[in-house]
């Protein structure tokens, strides 16, 4: 830059003398080529709008013409329709009001016809006594600015839309999932009976607790009569979740209904469903299997002991909660899974119930129920036999309350579907009533 002597500096470089050159050439520049050339639009107008003076630079911008705007058009004459009515209603009244108004957006109508968005500031000059002479207007062009908001405004938009969409298709899978839970539910229910028969001259309850309502339980139950006074009733856990064990469970409930009408010993009705399962799944090299108990009760009533005999395929023992307070577990040894191998053997038991004790059957769900701090350790058979104990002796409905808020207390460790049956001679002589049914 130049110094105020106007002497060089003597380590003064080229670069510094064209920055020099370029500062003399901006000091020469006249105030009305600023004014016409100014990177903004200017116009003056009279109070009633006329406007008396405008820049090249805002008339390039609307390609109109000095002679065809100075002196012939109105300010507001160079705005769109939408912009005369926001002058008339608010830029001019506020401008009187106040004698100035900042970065006001408005759009302004080109030769062509299109819109040209702009921001406006505007202030009123007044005279020496204070009297309004004229307007002075700064135009600044709002093109890529508006655009931006454009921009901006279409990006929200579709973020609305889409978490508009997103919520919707929430709604839509919770709507679905409810539907679905509704129809698992009710095909849950078309696989276990709806209550269990009254039985002369016994008790009964059942349970039945389905881990997620998003899946179809693979543990059955059942209880029925065969031939003289005698009943069935069986109790079993199918491998899988889901469709597949769903028409597991159906084959295998139906199976042995059918097998027990035909000969009613609990061998011989495992062995049957064991001969169906292997040849209808193993040969498509997809094996299904369950474990099953199954038993054959025959009420004593008053004249006589009730008899209860078992078979098992792989299934955990039956439980005995004798009227004397002593609770026992009525071990099936030997007893191979349902399913897996022809000829599978099959471990059977008996056992006498005397007025005041309960037979209970149980899957695997309760025993293998997760426990402890981490959910490391699993309940098993011996925190069950302790559990009996402290309870018996006990009636079959109380038994299932008992073992029902068990199961509730294990909370997320209980992960699995449970079923419960239980079957007990009343301690003191009773007209037969309707099982007691507990479902969850």
């Amino acid at each position: 830059m130049c110094r105020t002597s106007g002497v060089p500096d003597p380590a003064e470089t080229g670069d510094e003398a064209s920055t020099d050159a370029a500062f003399s050439a901006l000091l020469e520049d006249s105030a009305e080529d600023l004014y016409e050339s100014a990177p903004c639009g200017y116009l003056s107008t009279m109070m009633d709008g006329t406007i008396a003076k405008i820049n090249n630079t805002l008339l390039d911008w609307l390609g109109l013409e000095r002679e065809a705007v100075a002196g012939r058009k109105r300010f507001a004459d160079l705005l769109t329709i939408g912009g005369k009515l926001y002058h008339e209603t608010h830029f001019a009244p506020l401008l009187r009001m106040q004698g100035e108004l900042r970065g006001i957006a408005l759009d302004m109508r080109r030769r062509d016809g299109g819109p040209l968005p702009v921001l406006v500031s505007a202030v009123i000059k007044h005279g020496s006594e204070g009297e309004p002479l004229l307007i002075r207007i700064t135009v600044f062009d709002a093109s890529d600015r508006r655009s931006y908001e454009k921009e901006l405004l279409r990006r929200r938009e579709e973020a609305e839309r889409a978490r508009a969409e997103a919520d919707e298709a929430r709604r839509q899978a919770e709507a679905d999932r409810a539907r679905l839970a509704d129809a698992l539910a009710v095909l849950q229910r078309s696989l276990v009976p709806d209550s269990l028969p009254a039985v002369p001259g016994l008790e009964t309850a059942v349970h039945y607790h389905t881990a997620s309502p998003d899946q179809l339980g693979g543990d059955f139950y059942d209880l029925f009569p065969v031939a003289g006074d005698r009943w069935a009733f069986f109790l079993g856990d199918v491998c899988g979740k889901g469709p597949e064990a769903a028409s597991l469970t159906s084959l295998t409930r139906y199976t042995l209904r059918a097998a027990a009408h035909h000969d009613p010993d609990p061998a011989s009705a495992l062995s049957t469903l064991n001969a169906v399962l292997h040849e209808r799944y193993t040969g498509d090299g997809n094996p299904r299997y369950c474990t099953c108990i199954f038993g054959i009760i025959e009420p004593g009533g008053e004249h006589g002991p009730t008899t209860v005999r078992l078979a098992s395929g792989g299934h955990p023992p039956a439980l005995v909660l004798r009227s004397d307070g002593r609770a026992e577990f009525l071990p099936t040894p030997g007893g191979l899974l349902i399913g897996v191998v022809p000829g599978a053997p099959i471990g059977t038991a008996e056992t006498v119930l005397a007025p005041g004790d309960t037979i209970v059957l149980y899957t695997d769900g309760l025993t293998e129920a997760r426990t402890g701090p981490g959910r490391d350790d699993l309940y098993g058979e011996d925190a069950l036999h302790a559990f009996a104990t402290d309870h018996a002796p006990a009636a079959p409905d109380e038994v299932i309350t008992a073992l029902t808020g068990l199961l509730e207390s294990f909370g997320e460790g209980l992960d699995d579907d449970t079923a419960l049956l239980a079957l007990g001679v009343p301690a003191a002589p009773s007209l037969p009533g309707p099982a007691t049914n507990h479902l969850s």
